[in-house]
């Protein structure tokens, strides 16, 4: 039997077991992505007037003083039949954004566009519940329902031409239940966070979403830009406020349901990137808490679908891999006390485990692993991304590393949460439109002390390493400490770009 001191090393292979499936699981996206790369849904030409179906634009908006002009404006200048188009803004602010949005309403009104400003007067189930309302709204209409409902956030700006495209894979094909468009980003240039949070989004659109459409595995909705066909959201049991991803949590219950999804990475909208460290971090905990909700609602019934073993198996990743957070959070802990231990020639700890087994040092190997594949993902969605500006993409990679291992203690504590079941209200990320910066306050941020002692330790671990030449642990060390200390310090950020308002 194993001895006392057998315990740190079974963590360790325990470390590696876990974050060594992740990595291997990106290798096979990546791989995925590669094989079935024929089978990439190719953009639509635009659909004419006389196939034009009515379709239903959802705006939920919650406190969104500095973008709500900029939103209306967008959707306003919509290019679609103006009599089988309408327009719902799901206004549940409590600040005077409904004040600002009232008069553009009625401005719109009486330019001919079918348009309603509508109050539920509570936030109940937040957006999944605003959409619900709105639904049970149109549902009530003379002229009936709309058979299609295109989503957008606030801070998203879809182009005239957006439904033209969008709309014809549902025309065509009466078994696809939802049109997802890619995401740009209007922000990219403002900063290094920035430039961060795109790379990252690339990759979860170019190479997550690529892989999982292309290959047949269930892919999901973000939340916006995105049309569904009402009937899908209906056999999926409609929307439900029960997960903070309650886009993540409905697409999985409609492709159950029999439904298929088509993504189309050549169809982007731009949108808003967080502009400040609070903002990204909020918005992160909200999407990996909501994660591991959805995973302990649906893993189950997905593993009862008479469904393949192969989207059995990447829906298990898909929901199941924030828990790789709670496992990267202790090995960076760890990682400092190996390097110092190394560079104070502390003998490695002995133990009874069997010779085969790996013992002592495997953090660095674990965290190179990990880094490896992270390069490789994210380096291919920086050249596949057909936007200009490739080499500064490809430049921007350790940024998107630092960030994404800067986020270890904020996730852990968010998927810690989801899976003890502790609720939580939908925090909506702040915007800043046109502004230099949103004119939202901050919200308090519990994690930033323990980001900052962290990412000190890691740097200190790095100058440790580096003095006793160990110069690729001081890379790895260095890396999160970055990230850390840049999310835990929350520096001001650059301005942002300056961002045209379409509506005046």
């Amino acid at each position: 039997m194993p001895s006392a001191n057998a315990l740190p090393v079974l963590l360790q292979v325990l470390a590696a077991a876990v974050i060594g499936g992740c990595a291997a699981h990106r290798l096979a996206l990546l791989g995925m992505t590669w094989i079935h790369r024929a089978n990439t849904a190719p953009t639509p030409a635009p659909l004419t007037d006389d196939r034009a179906p009515t379709v239903l634009i959802q705006l939920p908006v919650y406190d969104e003083r500095d973008v709500i002009e900029r939103l209306l404006g967008a959707v306003s200048a919509l290019d679609w039949p103006r009599d089988r188009l309408r327009v719902q803004l799901l206004d549940d602010s409590d600040d005077d954004t409904s004040a600002i949005a009232a008069p553009l309403v009625t401005r719109l009104a009486d330019e001919g566009l079918d348009v309603v400003h509508l109050r539920r007067g509570t936030r109940e189930g937040f957006k999944a519940g605003a959409l619900a309302s709105g639904l049970h709204h149109d549902a009530g209409r003379p002229d009936g329902p709309a058979g299609l409902v295109a989503i957008f956030d606030a801070d998203f700006v879809p182009e005239a031409s957006f439904l033209r495209h969008a709309v014809p894979p549902l025309v065509d094909d009466p078994r696809v239940g939802l049109v997802q468009a890619r995401w740009t980003h209007l922000n990219r240039e403002a900063s290094l966070l920035c430039r961060a949070q795109a790379g990252l989004l690339d990759g979860h659109f170019l190479l997550e979403h690529g892989a999982r459409a292309r290959s047949g595995r269930f892919f999901n909705f973000n939340g916006t830009a995105g049309v569904w066909r009402r009937t899908a959201i209906e056999d999926a049991g409609g929307w439900a406020g029960d997960t903070l991803c309650e886009d993540l949590d409905l697409s999985y219950r409609a492709q159950l349901a029999g439904w298929r999804f088509v993504f189309l990475p050549g169809l982007t909208v731009p949108a808003e990137l967080p502009a400040d460290a609070a903002a990204f971090k909020s918005q992160q905990y909200r999407w990996a808490k909501g994660s591991i909700q959805v995973a302990r609602k649906l893993l189950g019934p997905i593993w009862r679908a008479p469904v393949s073993l192969g989207v059995k198996l990447e829906a298990t990743f898909h929901l199941g891999s924030g828990l790789a957070w709670l496992v990267l959070l202790p090995l960076l802990l760890l990682f400092p006390v190996g390097l110092l231990l190394a560079a104070l020639g502390a003998t490695p700890l002995q133990t009874e485990l069997p010779a085969a087994l790996p013992t002592a040092g495997l953090d660095p190997w674990v965290l190179a692993a990990a880094l490896a594949s992270t390069f490789l993902f994210y380096g291919a969605a920086a050249i596949m991304a057909p936007e200009p500006g490739r080499g500064a993409r490809v430049l921007a990679l350790p940024l998107v590393f630092a960030a994404a291992l800067g986020l270890a203690f904020n996730n852990a504590r968010a998927v810690w949460s989801g899976l003890r079941g502790e609720a939580s209200p939908f925090v909506r990320t702040p915007k800043a439109g046109t502004r230099a910066t949103s004119s939202y306050a901050p919200r308090g941020d519990v994690a930033a002390p323990w980001e900052c002692v962290m990412g000190a330790l890691l740097a200190a671990a790095a100058v440790i390493a580096l003095t006793d030449g160990r110069p690729w642990s001081a890379l790895l060390a260095l890396l999160p400490a970055a990230g850390l200390l840049r999310l835990g310090l929350v520096a001001p950020t650059a301005a942002p770009t300056p961002m045209p308002t379409p509506m005046r």
